[in-house]
This record gives structure tokens, sequence and C-alpha cells, in this order.
């Protein structure tokens, strides 16, 4: 064989063995949030559903829907805790290492959830464990995210960032999307009467499987070369997270607001929709699981495309297109549901969702671009946990009050467009960063 001939075969063996890096970097990064929100979204789901049965019997159908919905706002406000603890251990002891101590502590969790006794069996014990579960959850949650992206932005093409980001960002809707689709598969199964008595176990205990696939993906995943260079020079921080807080809480401020809308914009079209099409519209159920699965395929195929788009035009503009639409589709939505035509119902959820991802698909890689390597973890973490509770923890809550409130759905909208205006403020304070090398 000719040297040119030896030298082609070398470049394509090259070229094979760092797509299938890419690609096992890309699954590893993805899988955590799969899993974090297909257990969101199983809980999401059954709380709208039957929960209020199960572990809330002695209260009126909404008053008990609310109650759940309390203990999924419990799942967020642990995740600061989570943030801290394993941001801390993150930028001390690597990325790689959280990575798989939060995917396991989230699997063990959801597992337990799948075998609760209800109320009916131990009583008042029955909310009290799930909310101690939820809890814990969260803490695992609140260490996984951060990890996740910087798995792959420390480890990919720096000019490609946003792209590479993106990809922790598609697991909320394949989460979303596998949860939706296995209880709408048992629900059509079963018998109403069988999904209230032990059908409702099946999806928690499911998610056993990702965390086996998971575990398996991110052992054949090195440490990012960034944290590595940290380490060889002996420059990891002491106390990374009292260092965020001290030194980078502008940082903190702008990386946390950024969120905030998003995340409201996303509890109301894929959270309270089930609630609102089945309890107030009085539609059938797999209506709106159907809606919700093609609208978060959608987001799914939509997060990169604007997660790459950010790398050419920038975080910011891309980030701000999708505030601007999303105040305006938050009337827009309630104008397609109240219709109670299917084809419609579908339109409001897809057109929410896709709308959703044009500013899902730069945030990962713009909130973590916010701070320098030595607390790129802390800072993330803190970033996305702590306004994960002002945003999505408390956001179902607060929408279904706010209808029992006032019984109309503007007032739902005005909630949703103050906290996207939260997020345009955020916007406008931070500074570009998608042409920036990652600050050292």
């Amino acid at each position: 064989m000719s040297h040119t001939a030896v030298s082609m075969a070398a470049s394509e063996r090259s070229t094979l063995a760092k797509s299938q890096n890419t690609k096992r970097l890309s699954t590893a990064s993805m899988i955590g949030t799969t899993l974090e929100w297909y257990d969101f979204t199983v809980y999401n789901t059954l709380a709208a559903l039957i929960f209020n049965h199960l572990f809330f019997p002695s209260f009126d159908p909404l008053s008990g829907t609310i109650l759940a919905f309390s203990t999924y706002a419990v799942g967020y406000v642990s995740r600061p805790i989570g943030g801290a603890f394993f941001g801390h251990l993150g930028d001390k002891m690597g990325r790689r290492f959280v990575l798989m101590a939060t995917l396991l502590l989230m699997g063990l969790t959801t597992g337990l959830m799948g075998l609760l006794p209800t109320y009916a069996a131990i009583g008042i014990w029955s909310p009290i464990l799930l909310v101690t579960l939820r809890f814990v959850q969260g803490i695992a949650l609140g260490g996984e995210w951060a990890g996740a992206v910087l798995i792959s932005v420390e480890h990919g093409a720096q000019d490609k960032r946003g792209r590479n980001a993106s990809w922790t960002q598609v697991g909320p809707s394949f989460g979303t999307l596998l949860a939706t689709g296995l209880i709408a598969l048992i629900t059509y199964l079963l018998a109403p009467d069988q999904f209230l008595d032990w059908g409702w176990r099946i999806p928690f205990l499911a998610s056993l499987l990702l965390v086996g696939f998971g575990f398996w993906i991110r052992n054949g995943v090195d440490e990012t070369p960034k944290f590595k260079e940290l380490e060889a020079s002996h420059s990891t921080a002491k106390t990374p997270v009292v260092d965020v807080f001290c030194d980078h809480w502008k940082r903190l401020l702008i990386a946390g607001g950024v969120r905030i809308g998003s995340d409201v914009l996303y509890a109301l079209v894929v959270v309270f929709t089930l609630t609102y099409v089945t309890t107030v519209l009085n539609l059938p159920r797999p209506l709106a699981l159907t809606a919700i699965m093609i609208g978060t395929a959608c987001n799914a195929l939509s997060v990169p495309m604007f997660g790459a788009l950010s790398d050419r035009l920038g975080r910011r503009p891309v980030y701000g297109i999708g505030v601007v639409l999303a105040m305006i589709w938050a009337f827009v939505f309630f104008v397609l549901l109240d219709s109670s035509q299917p084809i419609l119902i579908v339109v409001a959820t897809v057109g929410g969702l896709i709308i959703h991802a044009i500013m899902y698909g730069p945030q990962a890689a713009f909130v973590t671009e916010q701070f320098p390597t030595r607390v790129r973890y802390a800072g993330s973490s803190l970033a996305y946990t702590l306004a994960g509770i002002v945003g999505g923890g408390f956001a179902p809550l607060i929408i279904a009050s706010l209808f029992r409130a006032y019984h109309s759905t503007t007032a739902i909208s005005l909630y949703v467009v103050v906290a996207l205006c939260v997020t345009g403020i955020a916007l406008l304070a931070a500074r570009e960063t998608a042409k920036l090398p990652l600050e050292e």
C-alpha cells in the first residue's frame, strides 16, 4: 500500500472516530435531560389527571390538582441545593464524576415513586413520602443540567457551541415525548380503573431503562479538556459557589433571568394545556396528549436549528425574536384552544413549542458562556436552578391559581408576558458571547 493510501486510510479512521465521539458526546449530554423531563412529564401528567385522587383525595378536584402541582414545585425548590452541592463538586472533582452520580440518584428516586403506597393504603404518609422523593430528585436534577451542557461545550468545536450545547436542550422534548407517548399507550390499553389502581406506576418504573442506557453512554465519555487544564495547572477554585456569589453575581442574575420566560411558556403549553383541555373544555384526554406529543416532536427538531443559528447570528438576536413572538402567542394560544377544534388545539401547542425552541436552542450555550472555566459548573448550575424556581417551578401552580381566582385566561397570558419581560431585560443587560472564546 502506498504512503498516500495509508495516509488517506488513517485520515478516514480519524474522521470516523471523531464522528463517533461527537455522537457519543451528544447522546451523553442529552440523556440526562431526557430522563429529567421524562420523570417530570410523567409526574406533571399524572398530577393533572389522577394524583388528586391517589394522594390528595380529601379535597375537591381543582384543589387536589393545585396541591399535586405544589409537590411539583418542591422538585424545583430543592434544585438550588443540588446546584450548589454538585456545582461545587463539578468545579473541584470534574464534570464526568458529577454526571454519573446525578444520573444514578435521579433513577433511584423516580423508581421509588413508582412503588409508593397511595393515600388509601397509608394515609398522610403517602403524600409526605411523595414530597420527600420529589425533594431528593430535585437535588439530583440541580447538578445535572450544567454538567451535561459542559460535556458538549468544553469538548466540542468552539465555533459551534450553540449547536453542541443545544443537544442538552433536546432532552426535554425527547423526555416529554417518551413520557406522553407511554402514558397515552397505557391509558389506551388499560381500563380507567386499572390505570388508577396500578397502571400509573409503569411509567415511573420504566425510567430505570433510561438510567441504565445513560450510565453506559456516560461511562465512555472522558473528562473535558478545559477541566483537565485546570487540574494540571492546579487552578481549580477552592470555593466555587462562594466565588460565584461574591465575584460573578451580576452574571448570575443575567444567566438566570434569560431562562425565566422560556420556562413559564413551557409550563403553559405543556403542563397547563392538559388540565385546561380536559377539565375546562371537557375534551377527550387523548386529544390533549396527541397535541403535546406533536408539539414536543417539533420542538425537538427545532432546538438544534436555533442553537446553530445563534452561532451565526448571535445568541441575543435569536433569543430576542423568541421573546417577542412568545408575548404574542401568550394570547393567541388561548384563542386557538377555546375554539375546541382539534386541529387548532394542535396548532396552538405546536406554535407555542416552536417559539419556545427559538429561546431554548441558544439558552444552554448562552448561560454557560457567562462564567469562566473555574466556576462555570457552579455558576451555570446556580443560574439554572434558581431561575427554575421563579420560572418553571411555580408556573403550573400560579397558572392554575390565577385561573381559579379570575376564571379568565387573560390573567394567565399577562403572567406569561411579565415573565418574558424579565428575560428581555436580562438579554439587554447581557453581553454577546457567540463569537467570543470561552473565558478561562
